[in-house]
């Protein structure tokens, strides 16, 4: 699997023998390859005119392109804060409820994310096929696809450390702009043109993974929970600035405090057992389900859950 940002191509089709070589240098004889743009083919053909673009066919003939658009600005923030605003009113029915929360295409979100990640994965492992993803800057949609693609594949980012791994390669090394995304919280009046919860919608498809295969991921939703909480506002610095250069100032490390043996063991998951197999989510509409332990977690106590868990963890150590 390989990320990238958009070819430069512009409004005059420029080539890139460099570009065109390194693909072609991926490939054998015979082999094929897609590329899975997060963008849509119109989108794609606008970004011309800026000086981005696609990868011609005639140039990258051992390469399939497949459109995947996936929102990845203002209208993701917008479905963000429409959600928010109807979990925290109280005084609306079932069916208001349920008509909101359709409104907001949050879900819609979520299904669309989790759908191109298997499409990468199953080109990977049913198809046995290199894998370029890539949108605009390759720092956005790009991240979340190819990030939650390995959770799907790959047994070793389903443990506590490995998803840690996966987290500081495929997010904080690859540049997603934390600052710009995650300068305010849904419930800000500002509308910052840069922000856009991309961070949050994959932690969301992860706790789908979790819920829908409750055994297969070691770590529990309280870490995801914690991640979240420490990208909107944290004292440590592992989510600060928008990349690596930004990052060099000497700040303490969220992922040393997380493994110290007393705190790691709240964020490991008791029902863990290893599953070296695919994990294959789906993503019909009965399946794809409200992240309630995030969303209404300000709303309704936790108590009886907490309690539940904690009998299982005294359970297992038992045992």
């Amino acid at each position: 699997m390989l990320r990238s940002s958009q070819p430069l191509t512009g409004p005059n089709r420029k080539r890139c023998r460099e570009d065109e070589m390194l693909l072609g240098a991926v490939l054998d004889e015979g082999e094929r390859g897609f590329i899975i743009d997060t963008r849509s083919a119109q989108a794609a053909k606008q970004a011309r005119m800026t000086g981005g673009g696609t990868e011609p066919k005639s140039s990258y003939p051992q390469w399939k392109r497949l459109h995947r658009p996936l929102e990845r600005g203002r209208p993701l923030q917008e479905s963000f804060i429409k959600l928010v605003e109807a979990c925290n009113d109280a005084s609306i029915n079932m069916d208001r409820w349920l008509s909101r929360l359709e409104s907001s295409r949050w879900l819609s979100h979520v299904k669309a994310a989790l759908s191109t990640a298997c499409l990468a994965a199953q080109c990977m492992d049913r198809e046995e096929a290199s894998v370029l993803v890539h949108g605009a800057e390759g720092t956005d949609t790009t991240l979340l696809v190819t990030a939650l693609a390995q959770v799907i594949l790959d047994p070793s980012c389903r443990t506590l450390g490995g998803f840690q791994g996966l987290l500081e390669r495929e997010w904080i090394e690859a540049g997603h702009p934390f600052h710009l995304r995650c300068a305010r919280s849904a419930y800000s009046h500002a509308r910052l043109k840069q922000e856009a919860p991309l961070f949050l919608l994959f932690l969301d498809c992860v706790w789908q993974l979790s819920r829908q295969f409750p055994f297969s991921l070691e770590f529990s939703e309280r870490l995801l929970l914690t991640l979240f909480d420490n990208a909107y506002a944290s004292a440590y610095g592992t989510f600060l600035c928008n990349n690596e250069k930004e990052r060099r100032e000497s700040t303490h490390s969220l992922w040393a405090w997380l493994n110290q043996p007393g705190e790691k063991k709240k964020y490991l998951n008791p029902l863990y057992s290893h599953n070296a197999l695919v994990i294959w989510p789906s993503v019909e509409p009965q399946s794809i389900q409200l992240w309630q332990g995030l969303f209404f977690r300000w709303i309704r106590s936790s108590q009886y859950l907490d309690e539940a868990w904690a009998e299982i963890q005294r359970l297992l150590e038992g045992n």
